[in-house]
């Protein structure tokens, strides 16, 4: 796989990727997050892909992987196995060589890919924020038996009140 040079000269594919604001100075309209990982995700994975030629390339997408795990974590719950597994991945340097290099590009897209799957599910607390307590909006079958507890207790009362 070959980045277009023009593509890495000032971060221009962080732009492309929809990642920064524009020349002018307003902002882009901001595009999902997870919808940008996953499209970065293919370009690492997918079938059509070929492995990066250069070490440029593949810092260059290790670099928006990164940031990709860095957002997605954010909108995740702190302590999955996924998002560990891929911080951990993150906070390794980059090994030397062809194929370590790419291999690690390849385990990094895997784990962003796992990460992306977990925030998109939905999973319990996504994206709830450490720290701060979010009331969970309870079914319609709770409601229907808070609503008869309530009921039931206010003929209790009535039914033991003195009739004078």
């Amino acid at each position: 796989m070959r980045l277009s040079p023009a593509l890495r000269r000032h971060g221009q594919l962080a732009d492309w990727l929809g990642l920064r604001a524009s020349v002018t100075g307003g902002q882009t309209p901001e595009r999902d997050h997870l919808l940008v990982a996953t499209e970065t995700v293919t370009l690492v994975l997918g079938e059509d892909s070929p492995l990066p030629e250069s070490p440029a390339d593949v810092e260059d997408l290790v670099r928006l992987l990164r940031g990709h795990v860095a957002q997605l974590g954010a909108r995740s719950v702190q302590g999955t196995s996924a998002l560990l597994r891929a911080q951990q991945l993150c906070s390794e340097s980059i090994p030397e060589g062809y194929m370590p290099s790419r291999v690690y590009l390849v385990r990094l897209a895997e784990a962003t890919c796992e990460l992306t799957a977990h925030v998109a599910s939905g999973a319990p607390d996504a994206g709830r924020v450490k720290g701060r307590w979010h009331w969970r909006k309870p079914s319609i079958n709770v409601l229907r038996g808070a609503v008869f507890a309530l009921a039931l207790a206010c003929l209790v009362l009535a039914a033991s009140v003195p009739r004078t």
